[in-house]
């Protein structure tokens, strides 16, 4: 799982039905490189600026209603950042 800020949306006007239903999020990951940015999908109405869990590849399709081309979904929207070093 991975712990990032969602940093933008990306607009899809057109998109295979699978995908209908699913806002695509950009999300900076908060540890490791920042440089990876991924595509999540989302259905739990995450804002830009907000800190969410992410999980990845074969546990995704476990996450969501329905088949989807889908590698990375949004499954929480933390409410408290965790505080390093303590």
């Amino acid at each position: 799982m991975i712990l990032g800020t969602v940093k933008g949306t990306v607009y899809s006007t057109k998109k295979i039905d699978n995908l209908r239903g699913f806002k695509l999020l950009l999300v900076e990951p908060y540890y490791g490189d920042k440089e990876k940015i991924l595509v999540a999908a989302d259905t739990l109405g995450a804002g830009i600026g907000e800190l969410v869990l992410v999980t990845r590849d074969e546990p995704t399709q476990h996450a969501i209603d329905h088949e989807a081309p889908i590698d990375a979904f949004i499954v929480g929207i933390v409410d408290n950042p965790p505080v390093m070093g303590k």
